[in-house]
């Protein structure tokens, strides 16, 4: 082991030991709403940090800069632009959210349509959820073994054992807090890393240059490719709009106005974040011939920065990472315990009980994602798969919930069914399976398609059957949407 590993190593066992010693020092959650939403006391402020540290993490921080470095400026809207949209659509229902006052969203969906619909959406959730651990499984695990020179699968399980334990014992209270810590860490590590790209690179004038002399004019186009990259906002941004894990922070605040002061200032410090970590990406293209293996992130702190400020960085970007990943496990967790064990099992556990079942919950989101990095490395590849099941399951019967009264449980379950199967079927063939299609999987004719057939499906089977009006009269009206 050399120096900058050794002393990595110990820089990241004492923020571990930081870390767990906050969580196991607050107060322990005594029933659900303790475990998953801290009790709704926490400042808005507080939930926007960790909101954005959620989704400003590890794919931001490491695999946009290789976009970046390949694509140009035009790779904000790989990740920035499907956020951007997202938080604004979540700025607009936020107060309705809250104003329902349900843990889950399942809940959400069970007063609004019925159980089974419920039910159905606890699976998509679950499959989203598990699929974005293993999303940050491999990105830790790629960064880990790129750093100290370790098997991919031990770098992976170590990795998300860090996470899993500070979640295990903490809950969302203990999420929050390290999230707070982890974004500080990350917004430093991005500035510091920036600096380093821009003085060694020659600035965007040099860039601008090797980019032409490379072939591509086009480097610094921000509407490059703008067909292809529209795929990210429809199938991303549909499908983070409506991600669990969010609607839970959302749920989480103390008022419905804490709620839209949470998206709102959420929205403007996405921009420059995205910006600068794209912007990375794009003079890397002055250090670097092609992108190294194990990413551009590790080989710049390596290869560019002293040992000590090296350290530092590491731990920086390991937060980053761990500030996603906890995220979706905690939300995958609260899923699994509260709308399938209590609901569907045990629906007279007791507080204890739930506690414990979140717990164990929180054991089983983090080694299935585990189990699914093993096998898949791809990191957009595992995070679009999840995104389609999300956008075309989901994201129709959840929205006109709460502004279209005709919409019925008839419709909704024939939707998620719809979406279930046609993400099902593009899963097989992005796998290898030999099905015929019409359209090119992860484009934007698919998500267009998807999403349309959809909503199609959603109006036409709600106007062909009976009506609930009454309830949905009910629900809409409680979200203060009438």
């Amino acid at each position: 082991m050399n120096q900058l590993q050794y002393i990595s190593l110990v820089l990241l066992a004492l923020y571990f030991t930081g870390i767990m010693i906050t969580v196991l020092r607050s107060k322990a959650s005594k029933n659900t709403e303790d475990y998953f939403l801290a009790g709704r006391q926490l400042p808005f402020w507080a939930l926007s940090i960790t909101f954005i540290a959620s989704w400003w993490g590890g794919g931001s921080a490491i695999d946009l800069v290789d976009h970046g470095f390949n694509q140009g400026i035009s790779s904000f809207w790989i990740y920035g632009m499907p956020v951007l949209f997202s938080t604004f659509l979540m700025y607009i229902f936020s107060k309705a959210i809250r104003k329902i006052g349900s843990i889950t969203q399942p809940q959400l969906m069970e007063e609004r349509y019925d159980k089974k619909v419920a039910f159905l959406l606890s699976l998509l959730i679950l499959i989203f959820m598990i699929l974005g651990v293993a999303t940050q499984a491999v990105v830790i695990g790629n960064f880990f073994q790129s750093f100290f020179d370790i098997d991919y699968k031990l770098a992976a399980l170590v990795g998300t054992s860090i996470v899993l334990l500070y979640s295990f014992f903490g809950g969302f209270k203990g999420v929050v807090i390290t999230d707070i810590i982890q974004f500080v860490f990350l917004l430093i590590a991005a500035i510091v890393l920036f600096v380093f790209a821009y003085n060694h690179s020659g600035g965007f004038e040099k860039v601008q240059e090797i980019a032409l002399k490379n072939n591509k004019p086009e480097f610094f186009s921000f509407f490059h490719n703008i067909s292809n990259n529209l795929v990210f906002i429809i199938t991303f941004g549909c499908s983070w709009m409506i991600q669990a894990n969010i609607w839970q922070r959302i749920s989480a605040t103390k008022t419905p106005g804490d709620a839209k002061k949470m998206m709102s200032l959420a929205f403007v410090v996405f921009i420059p974040l995205y910006l600068i970590v794209t912007l990375t990406g794009v003079l890397s293209l002055g250090l670097f011939d092609s992108v190294p293996e194990g990413g551009i992130v590790p080989a710049m702190i390596i290869q560019y920065m002293p040992v000590g400020l090296a350290a530092l960085m590491f731990v920086g970007l390991c937060s980053a990472i761990m500030s996603t990943m906890d995220s979706m496990i905690n939300t995958g967790a609260l899923v699994l315990s509260v709308d399938i064990f209590k609901n569907r099992f045990r629906p007279l556990a007791n507080s204890k009980q739930m506690v414990w079942a979140g717990k164990i919950s929180t054991l089983i989101i983090a080694l299935l994602g585990l189990l699914i990095s093993l096998e898949i490395r791809s990191i957009l590849r595992i995070a679009w798969i999840g995104s389609d099941f999300l956008a075309t399951g989901a994201f129709v019967p959840l929205i006109l919930a709460f502004i279209w009264k005709a919409g019925n449980s008839k419709g909704a379950f024939a939707s998620i069914i719809f979406g279930l199967l046609f993400s099902t079927y593009n899963l097989l063939i992005a796998l290898g399976v030999k099905l015929p299609t019409v359209w090119e999987i992860a484009s934007v004719q698919q998500a267009l398609f998807g999403m349309i057939a959809s909503a199609l499906i959603f109006i036409g089977v709600s106007l062909l059957t009976k009506p609930e009006t009454e309830k949905a009269e009910a629900f809409i009206e409680k979200a203060g949407m009438l």
